[in-house]
Protein backbone atom coordinates (compact mmCIF):
# COMPACT_ATOMS: atom_id res chain seq x y z
CA UNK A 1 0.00 0.00 0.00
CA UNK A 2 0.94 3.16 -0.38
CA UNK A 3 2.19 5.47 1.78
CA UNK A 4 -0.06 8.14 3.32
CA UNK A 5 1.58 11.01 3.07
CA UNK A 6 2.09 10.71 -1.09
CA UNK A 7 -2.09 10.16 -1.04
CA UNK A 8 -3.80 12.88 -2.70
CA UNK A 9 -5.91 15.36 0.06
CA UNK A 10 -9.84 15.70 -0.68
CA UNK A 11 -10.57 19.70 -1.18
CA UNK A 12 -10.81 21.66 2.14
CA UNK A 13 -14.29 21.73 2.02
CA UNK A 14 -15.08 17.99 1.27
CA UNK A 15 -12.36 17.24 4.36
CA UNK A 16 -14.55 19.46 6.58
CA UNK A 17 -17.94 18.18 5.47
CA UNK A 18 -16.82 14.78 5.94
CA UNK A 19 -15.24 14.83 9.63
CA UNK A 20 -18.50 17.19 10.34
CA UNK A 21 -20.32 14.05 9.19
CA UNK A 22 -18.03 11.54 11.28
CA UNK A 23 -18.12 13.69 14.16
CA UNK A 24 -21.79 13.43 14.42
CA UNK A 25 -21.48 9.15 14.14
CA UNK A 26 -22.65 7.84 18.35
CA UNK A 27 -21.15 4.88 16.97
CA UNK A 28 -17.32 5.96 15.96
CA UNK A 29 -17.24 8.08 18.85
CA UNK A 30 -18.13 5.14 21.21
CA UNK A 31 -15.74 3.17 20.10
CA UNK A 32 -13.10 5.62 19.41
CA UNK A 33 -12.28 5.45 15.79
CA UNK A 34 -10.79 8.54 14.23
CA UNK A 35 -10.30 9.77 10.56
CA UNK A 36 -6.84 9.57 9.50
CA UNK A 37 -7.04 10.42 5.53
CA UNK A 38 -9.54 11.51 3.68
CA UNK A 39 -8.63 11.74 -0.24
CA UNK A 40 -10.68 11.56 -3.19
CA UNK A 41 -12.88 8.76 -2.95
CA UNK A 42 -10.40 6.98 -0.41
CA UNK A 43 -10.96 7.62 3.63
CA UNK A 44 -8.89 5.82 6.56
CA UNK A 45 -10.19 4.91 9.63
CA UNK A 46 -7.81 4.38 13.00
CA UNK A 47 -9.55 2.39 16.04
CA UNK A 48 -6.68 2.30 18.92
CA UNK A 49 -7.08 -1.23 21.15
CA UNK A 50 -8.93 -1.29 23.97
CA UNK A 51 -10.42 -3.78 26.16
CA UNK A 52 -14.02 -1.89 24.67
CA UNK A 53 -13.55 -2.78 21.09
CA UNK A 54 -12.04 -6.78 22.02
CA UNK A 55 -13.91 -10.33 22.17
CA UNK A 56 -13.08 -12.69 24.34
CA UNK A 57 -9.63 -13.78 23.18
CA UNK A 58 -8.28 -10.08 23.01
CA UNK A 59 -8.60 -9.84 19.49
CA UNK A 60 -10.42 -6.86 17.82
CA UNK A 61 -14.34 -8.16 17.89
CA UNK A 62 -15.41 -8.65 14.28
CA UNK A 63 -17.97 -6.11 15.25
CA UNK A 64 -15.80 -3.57 15.69
CA UNK A 65 -13.67 -4.23 12.36
CA UNK A 66 -16.94 -4.70 10.45
CA UNK A 67 -17.73 -0.77 11.99
CA UNK A 68 -14.98 1.38 10.62
CA UNK A 69 -14.83 -0.81 6.94
CA UNK A 70 -18.49 -0.02 6.88
CA UNK A 71 -17.90 3.75 8.26
CA UNK A 72 -14.53 4.11 5.74
CA UNK A 73 -16.60 3.21 2.45
CA UNK A 74 -19.25 4.73 3.33
CA UNK A 75 -17.24 8.18 3.83
CA UNK A 76 -15.04 7.04 0.58
CA UNK A 77 -18.43 7.48 -1.42
CA UNK A 78 -19.39 10.72 0.72
CA UNK A 79 -16.53 12.44 -0.65
CA UNK A 80 -17.47 12.10 -4.22
CA UNK A 81 -20.81 13.27 -3.61
CA UNK A 82 -22.49 16.70 -4.26
CA UNK A 83 -23.06 19.14 -1.02
CA UNK A 84 -26.61 18.88 -0.71
CA UNK A 85 -27.09 14.81 -1.07
CA UNK A 86 -25.88 11.70 1.94
CA UNK A 87 -24.36 8.37 2.21
CA UNK A 88 -26.61 5.34 3.22
CA UNK A 89 -25.03 1.24 2.96
CA UNK A 90 -26.84 -0.87 0.86
CA UNK A 91 -25.13 -3.93 1.34
CA UNK A 92 -21.74 -4.88 2.27
CA UNK A 93 -20.01 -8.74 2.82
CA UNK A 94 -16.62 -8.67 5.13
CA UNK A 95 -13.82 -11.55 5.02
CA UNK A 96 -12.56 -11.75 8.44
CA UNK A 97 -8.96 -12.97 6.99
CA UNK A 98 -6.53 -13.54 10.07
CA UNK A 99 -7.08 -12.67 13.95
CA UNK A 100 -7.68 -8.79 14.40
CA UNK A 101 -4.75 -7.74 16.63
CA UNK A 102 -2.25 -4.80 17.02
CA UNK A 103 -1.79 -1.47 18.21
CA UNK A 104 -4.72 -0.78 16.39
CA UNK A 105 -6.59 -1.32 13.37
CA UNK A 106 -7.03 0.67 10.24
CA UNK A 107 -10.04 0.52 7.57
CA UNK A 108 -9.37 1.81 4.00
CA UNK A 109 -12.40 2.28 2.08
CA UNK A 110 -11.77 2.83 -1.39
CA UNK A 111 -14.39 3.93 -4.36
CA UNK A 112 -14.53 0.87 -7.14
CA UNK A 113 -17.26 2.45 -9.77
CA UNK A 114 -19.25 6.09 -8.73
CA UNK A 115 -22.55 5.88 -9.85
CA UNK A 116 -25.18 8.83 -10.10
CA UNK A 117 -27.20 6.93 -7.22
CA UNK A 118 -25.07 3.22 -6.22
CA UNK A 119 -21.48 3.46 -5.87
CA UNK A 120 -19.37 0.21 -5.00
CA UNK A 121 -16.48 0.43 -2.65
CA UNK A 122 -13.66 -2.03 -1.67
CA UNK A 123 -12.74 -2.43 2.37
CA UNK A 124 -9.64 -2.96 3.56
CA UNK A 125 -9.06 -3.64 7.33
CA UNK A 126 -5.15 -3.86 8.33
CA UNK A 127 -3.89 -4.70 12.26
CA UNK A 128 -1.08 -2.65 13.13
CA UNK A 129 1.30 -3.54 15.48
CA UNK A 130 3.39 -1.11 17.88
CA UNK A 131 6.33 -0.90 15.96
CA UNK A 132 5.37 -4.00 13.17
CA UNK A 133 4.16 -4.72 10.03
CA UNK A 134 0.72 -4.27 9.04
CA UNK A 135 -1.50 -7.31 8.19
CA UNK A 136 -4.24 -7.49 5.87
CA UNK A 137 -7.06 -8.96 8.61
CA UNK A 138 -10.28 -8.03 6.57
CA UNK A 139 -11.30 -7.23 3.33
CA UNK A 140 -14.95 -6.71 1.50
CA UNK A 141 -16.97 -5.02 -0.95
CA UNK A 142 -20.15 -2.52 -0.23
CA UNK A 143 -22.78 -1.09 -2.12
CA UNK A 144 -24.33 2.68 -1.25
CA UNK A 145 -26.76 5.00 -2.17
CA UNK A 146 -26.77 8.79 -2.59
CA UNK A 147 -29.71 10.66 -1.19
CA UNK A 148 -30.39 14.11 -1.25
CA UNK A 149 -30.36 15.61 2.20
CA UNK A 150 -33.01 16.10 4.37
CA UNK A 151 -34.48 19.29 5.53
CA UNK A 152 -32.92 19.89 8.99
Amino acid sequence: MEDQTQQEQASAEVQKRVQDSFDRQGLMAHLGARITHIGPGRVHIVLPSRPEVTQQHGYFHAGATSAIADTAGGYAAYTLFPEDTEVLTVEYKINLLAPAVGDHIEAVGTVLKAGRTLTVCQLEVFGVPDGGERKLVANGQQTLIRVKRPER
